[in-house]
């Protein structure tokens, strides 16, 4: 049996809606990295884009364990000396809803054009409403992979 290998071309792309409500961050952005990678497809291949895409709605009501609302803090640098800026993870809730699961699920993915071309395929909606109804997606549970 030889080994097939996918070009981009013949990559076909299926589009999914998570729902976040109530989901632990942490097993929610493993499951939509394995899912934007295409690693769950008999057809995989490394070094092709061969991932679905993922529609997260219900993004602001993500559950975190323990006490990591209160002690989890995001850090970002304004390039400048002394220009780290903490943020809170209850914080960034509050202002942006999205951005948490966002950079869970970045963290997860190659940092390279390809990771850079799979993230294009999240969209996370804080609420349960996406624009995304022309594409027609299929609602996906969390731990049962799609059928390919």
């Amino acid at each position: 049996m030889k080994t097939v290998s996918v070009r981009e071309q013949d990559a076909k792309h299926d589009w999914y809606v998570v729902d976040a409500r109530d989901q632990v961050l942490g097993r929610l952005a493993t499951e939509v990295a394995h899912l934007l990678r295409g690693k769950h497809k008999p057809d995989f291949t490394p070094h092709v884009d061969t991932g679905d895409y993922i529609i997260v709605i219900n993004a602001e009501h993500i559950r975190l364990t323990g006490s990591k609302w209160i002690q989890k803090t995001r850090f970002r640098h304004s390039g400048y000396p002394g220009g780290i800026k903490p943020t809170k993870v209850s914080d960034e809730l509050v202002e942006h809803p999205t951005r948490i699961i966002e950079n869970a699920i970045k963290g997860m993915i190659p940092r390279n054009r390809l990771g850079r071309s799979v993230l294009s395929k999240l969209r996370v909606y804080a609420g349960d409403s996406h624009p995304h109804i022309a594409q027609q997606p299929k609602t996906l549970t969390l731990g049962s992979y799609p059928k390919s």
